[in-house]
Parts: C-alpha cells; structure tokens; sequence
C-alpha cells in the first residue's frame, strides 16, 4: 500500500500535516499564518443550502477570494468585531484526510477531509461539522491553498453568527 497519490505526487502525511497547521493557526487565531498559507489567487467558499450549487449565482455563507480572505484577516485583527469580543475558543478535529486528485486547469491537487469543530463562547458550545475541500500546490517549496470549501452539515439551515475562520 502506497500513501502517495500517483496523479498527485504529494504525500499522504505532508498533507495532513498541512491541514492539521491550518487548523491549528485557525483555531489558535494565528491570522497572519493562517493567511500566508493561501496562494495569490485563492477562493474560499463556504456553500449556503447546497454542497454543490454554482458559487457564481447562488448565495454563499462565505464566498471571499484573496483580496476578502486579507480583508476578512484585517477586521479579525481589529479586535472589535464585537461577535468575538471575547474571541472564541476554537478546537477542531480534522480526518479521513483523502488526496482525490489533480485539477487539471491547474495542476493542483484535491484534498477532501472531515472536521468535527467546537465553538465555546460566553453564550454556550456549538458543534460545527462538515466535508473540507482543498486545492493544494507547492509554492517555493511549501504547500499552500489555492481553494478551500467548507461543505457545513447543516448549510441549508439557519445557522449561528459565523464570525471565525471555519
């Protein structure tokens, strides 16, 4: 049994180990690391009602490209979005971490996992879970995201006040 994807060439435990990083910058609030992981080109989407819907004309809970991912970072670093003051306490598990593939328009490689993530706040714990999809490439020598949508079990409800990175 190999745990390199042939179509990918990546290795199977660089790229968990790189989920795991971003989850963890996510979850410790390490904004600026967390942001210096996504490609100059980069999309990160998190569907609203559908998994699959065309992120181009149906809503979207999160639908930032590179220039919003920076913005978004900025106010987080603010301190005052008064939905995380206090910030959240943020743990995520990440698994079932599977290399799909390669986008062929781009040459990345396709990383689907599982996350379980708990959201501990002055008003009570939220479980958050759902499907991540990744478009990963190499990039002077490191891994860094080009894509990443975040497929939430229960986007097609009314969901609370999502202010952190997911």
């Amino acid at each position: 049994m190999t745990t390199t994807e042939p179509a990918t060439g990546l290795d199977l435990r660089t790229v968990e180990q790189f989920l795991y990083r971003e989850a963890r910058y996510a979850d410790e609030h390490r904004y600026s690391d967390w942001e210096a992981l996504w490609t100059p080109d980069a999309l990160y989407w998190v569907p609203a009602n559908d998994d699959d819907a065309d992120r181009t004309t149906q809503m979207s809970i999160i639908h930032d490209n590179r220039n919003r991912i920076a913005t978004r970072i900025r106010q987080y670093r603010t301190g005052r979005r008064h939905s995380q003051v206090p910030a959240s306490r943020l743990r995520r598990v990440v698994s079932n971490v599977e290399i799909l593939g390669t986008v062929p328009e781009t040459g990345d490689t396709e990383v689907g996992a599982n996350f379980v993530l708990v959201e501990s706040r002055e008003r009570g714990t939220q479980l958050w879970a759902g499907r991540y999809t990744y478009r990963l490439r190499v990039v002077d020598g490191e891994l860094a995201m080009s894509y990443k949508k975040v497929a939430l079990v229960d986007n097609a409800r009314a969901i609370a006040t999502l202010a952190f990175l997911v």
